[in-house]
């Protein structure tokens, strides 16, 4: 009797074990098209990746890829595809990049401008390597949020990267319709490539972060390397395009080279490090392409909307309902009678003007139907409802609703909005956009104010089951 207990309970442990799954999602930015030994590193890397069992992400950057096609590379361009391939921008760090471009544009005018300058990139990575990008990631801290929507039109569902403009407990998280992984905290490191033949160090931070996540229900730890690092010791685009420089192609300048044993001592710090990794129980490898299906559907079930009313009518951050994660989006819809659907934020602050502390019900009911029309035909949320000539702001305008959804009155008491989402986005309008490629003093705020306002679609991405 003793022994069936004891074979019951270690068999316990090992599902509860085996339903607490680290996920990998190893991924290297290749991105050098100057230096053609990088063609060498991508090459060399993807095949002892191959070789080992494990797949990786690449992104890969328009230009390079279509260097990699002008050289002849097919060699690189093979080996690379036994991997998914995501895309790194369309020129990384010629000028102006991403957060330069944007930063004066607003929501709509951003994304139709990222869609313009990154479409031809996309399109060109999906022609030379024969497949559509599975994700994205800005170039260095070249962030800004209008490239949500542009992407999803792109076809591109997962925002892989790191940076400190928006994070949620360091795991993914659903933001702008796209799954992110992005500002990982503790959850992102690596080996260093310049400790010696390995970094013992790392495995025992990997020990711990894995067994960490393991006693937590399992997690995501991202592991990042540009292809560039292997072949060179100074990055190709701080000797070239550093500051706001923008030398014409012809003053292009090479980066350093790694001696050809020290190259080869790199490979062998990554080619161990993966093998620790692997060695690890309940540790898999995902690649950017794995990861929506780890997820629960972004899109939510029917629910309660009294349930959704009590908690919007006073906190406007995402929240567990009925045992699903909604964002406020997602409230908003379902309180309004919208289908369930990925929307955008309010593109701007938006205001209350009215003054008066409750709203006739028929004006109200006015409002409210002419809201859910603005967010069926504009698939994103309005910045105010109007209450005939005056206005409600959205945060103002939800709180409204999920009281009168509370509490039916012939009178609907004008209830204030609480943000509470702000605290997942940085504040310092330079230190997240601290990048050597930017002009010096490179100061971002309109992208983090813009990024706020897209709060309304933030919530934690959950395992599936």
């Amino acid at each position: 009797m003793i022994r069936v207990s004891f074979l019951c309970l270690l068999l316990l442990g090992l599902s509860l074990q085996a339903a607490s799954p680290v996920y990998v999602v190893l991924w290297f930015d290749t991105e050098d098209y100057i230096e053609p030994a990088s063609d060498d590193a991508a090459l060399r890397i993807a095949s002892d990746l191959t070789a080992a069992g494990v797949r990786a992400t690449f992104k890969v950057v328009g230009e390079k890829a279509r260097v990699l096609e002008s050289r002849g590379r097919r060699d690189v361009i093979e080996a690379l595809s036994q991997h998914a391939i995501g895309y790194h921008s369309n020129w990384h760090s010629v000028h102006p990049t991403p957060a330069e471009y944007l930063v004066r544009l607003g929501y709509l005018e951003g994304a139709q401008e990222f869609e313009r300058r990154e479409g031809p990139g996309v399109a060109d990575v999906r022609r030379v390597f024969g497949t559509q990008p599975v994700c994205y990631g800005q170039p260095g801290s070249s962030w800004g949020p209008q490239s949500n929507p542009a992407l999803r039109r792109l076809g591109i569902l997962v925002y892989l990267d790191e940076g400190d403009q928006v994070g949620l407990d360091e795991q993914p998280f659903w933001y702008g319709g796209l799954l992110h992984v992005f500002h990982m905290g503790r959850n992102t490191f690596r080996a260093q490539l310049n400790v010696g033949a390995e970094d013992t160090a790392a495995y025992q931070r990997f020990d711990e972060t894995a067994a960490r996540l393991r006693s937590s229900g399992g997690g995501v730890i991202s592991i990042y390397y540009h292809p560039n690092e292997f072949v060179t010791t100074e990055f190709w685009d701080a000797v070239n395009f550093a500051h706001g420089a923008n030398p014409p192609r012809d003053l292009w300048v090479k980066p350093r080279r790694r001696t050809a044993e020290d190259s080869e001592r790199c490979y062998g710090v990554l080619r161990r490090f993966v093998a620790h990794m692997k060695s690890q129980p309940d540790v898999r490898f995902v690649t950017a392409r794995d990861l929506p299906g780890l997820y629960e559907n972004p899109l939510p079930r029917p629910a309660d909307r009294k349930a959704i009313a009590e908690h919007l009518s006073s906190h406007v951050i995402f929240q567990d309902v009925q045992g699903q994660m909604l964002s406020p989006a997602d409230m908003l819809l379902a309180l309004l009678g919208v289908e369930p659907a990925i929307v955008d934020g309010p593109t701007a602050a938006g205001a209350t003007t009215w003054s008066e502390p409750a709203i006739p019900a028929p004006a109200f009911q006015n409002a409210t139907a002419d809201a859910a029309d603005f967010v069926r035909r504009a698939h994103r949320l309005p910045s105010e409802v109007f209450i005939g000539a005056q206005t409600l702001s959205l945060p103002d305008f939800a709180a409204t609703l999920a009281g009168s959804v509370l509490n039916p009155a012939a009178q609907v008491p004008v209830i204030r909005g609480r943000i509470e989402f702000d605290r997942y986005f940085a504040t310092d309008p330079r230190r997240p956009f601290n990048w050597v490629i930017h002009p010096p003093g490179f100061s971002a705020a309109p992208l983090l104010d813009l990024g706020r306002l897209q709060g309304w679609t933030l919530k934690p991405a959950r395992l599936s089951r």
